[in-house]
């Protein structure tokens, strides 16, 4: 496929997925924050009225009135439902998954240290892992164990922490971190598809045809929606996550993707509750984000700036250019070689040895401090190659005499 055509692709299926994403989790929100924020009745209601509530927006004044099932009598004529954001979000996320790790020989899938592992395999693991996902979690919230919700949801967490241990040693740190937001996200859709609209489809049936309905199917429905509200916040981390190199980047990332979901988890509890909310889950939640902060801060294996280059001899800006040109102007250039890109990644070009220099923190932090640079470490960057940057940069980043005018000519 040519590589417009790629990058319109690409552009499309966020354009959609984001659309469809902002409308599913706004969906989520609001529907948990009218749950939290139900009063009693305020005068008599016929029916199961489980409490109601009074809005105002955009001028005008919404009452809202909740029952746990209906009655035949109170059947409406339209009923609204709340699938297709759902859906749409899943289906247009795993296009986008083919679209930017399968295609283009998955430069963004495979890490080049990565022990062995071709592109088909690599596909065909993360695809298998998205319907594992759900059949271990179906599995286990289907069994004795989800009448303990406490130790079902530990053990979640530790299925979870374990995969996403296993992805990062066959992907890259940037693609298993999206790879376990997908497998997140394929649970959520699934839990709509497969048990939250069937719950809620018997219900509707069964008034329909002059039957009580079961309130059970609502409650298990309720549950399964509620997993899916305290996920969105993790979800929407893991897409996003790869504009932040010092997290899928650290030697264990796997470790800051775990504590990351107990934060976005807790955060999302603290917004439900306010000052009602439990203060150990406030307490686990306060620590992983500690954690997390202190995971990424941690010194790199060729140390930080300044600190781990004091007694480096001095690096010319020869020799760092020399190593950009080897190892990074086939992306970064303004007309790339790396056919997998028809613009530089980013717009970052590395043909001026000003813009360079500008650009010398954002190379130590991804060519050196955690480095996620060059891309699965395609052109081969060495060691020694990093440490000759890192202690240019640390010096100064000194262009020298020699830099004149505003570009080199190629």
């Amino acid at each position: 496929m040519p590589s417009i055509a790629i990058e319109w692709l690409d552009l499309a299926l966020r354009w959609v997925h984001v659309i469809a994403g902002i409308m599913w989790i706004g969906d989520s929100f609001l529907f948990m924050w009218l749950d939290s924020n139900l009063s009693p009745p305020s005068r008599p209601r016929e029916g199961a009225v489980a409490g109601e509530l009074w809005m105002v927006h955009s001028g005008g004044f919404y009452e809202v009135v909740k029952r746990r099932v209906l009655a035949p009598s109170e059947m409406p004529q339209t009923l609204y439902w709340f699938k297709w954001q759902a859906y749409t979000t899943w289906l247009s996320g795993l296009l986008l998954l083919g679209v930017v790790y399968y295609l283009g020989g998955g430069v963004y899938l495979v890490d080049g240290a990565a022990r062995g592992v071709g592109l088909g395999a690599a596909i065909g693991l993360s695809l298998g892992t998205l319907g594992a996902a759900w059949l271990a979690y179906d599995a286990l919230w289907g069994s004795a164990l989800a009448r303990r919700p406490a130790v079902a949801t530990l053990v979640s967490f530790a299925l979870l922490t374990a995969a996403g241990f296993g992805l990062t040693r066959v992907f890259s740190g940037r693609a298993a971190f999206l790879q376990v937001g997908a497998m997140l996200g394929t649970i959520m859709a699934a839990n709509v598809w497969r048990r939250i609209i069937p719950a809620q489809s018997q219900m509707v049936a069964a008034t329909r045809a002059g039957r009580t309905a079961d309130a059970a199917l609502g409650a298990r429905a309720k549950q399964r929606s509620i997993h899916n509200h305290y996920l969105t916040l993790p979800v929407v981390f893991t897409m996003v996550s790869n504009h932040f190199p010092s997290t899928y980047g650290n030697e264990l990332n796997w470790l800051v993707l775990a504590l990351l979901v107990v934060v976005g988890a807790a955060a999302k509890y603290v917004m439900n509750h306010r000052l009602a909310s439990n203060r150990w889950i406030v307490a686990a939640g306060t620590a992983a984000l500690l954690g997390v902060i202190a995971l990424t801060a941690r010194v790199s294996r060729d140390a930080t700036a300044g600190a781990g280059f004091a007694g480096a001899a001095p690096v010319s800006f020869a020799e760092a250019d020399a190593i950009l040109q080897r190892r990074c102007v086939s992306c970064h250039a303004a007309r790339p070689a790396n056919p997998s890109f028809p613009e530089p990644p980013n717009g970052i070009v590395l043909e001026d040895p000003r813009r360079i220099r500008a650009l010398a923190p954002r190379i130590m932090v991804r060519a050196v401090e955690t480095r996620t640079m060059p891309l699965g470490n395609l052109t081969g960057m060495t060691d020694a190659e990093r440490r000759t940057l890192g202690a240019w940069i640390a010096q100064g980043a000194p262009l020298g005499d020699s830099v004149e005018g505003p570009a080199r000519p190629r």
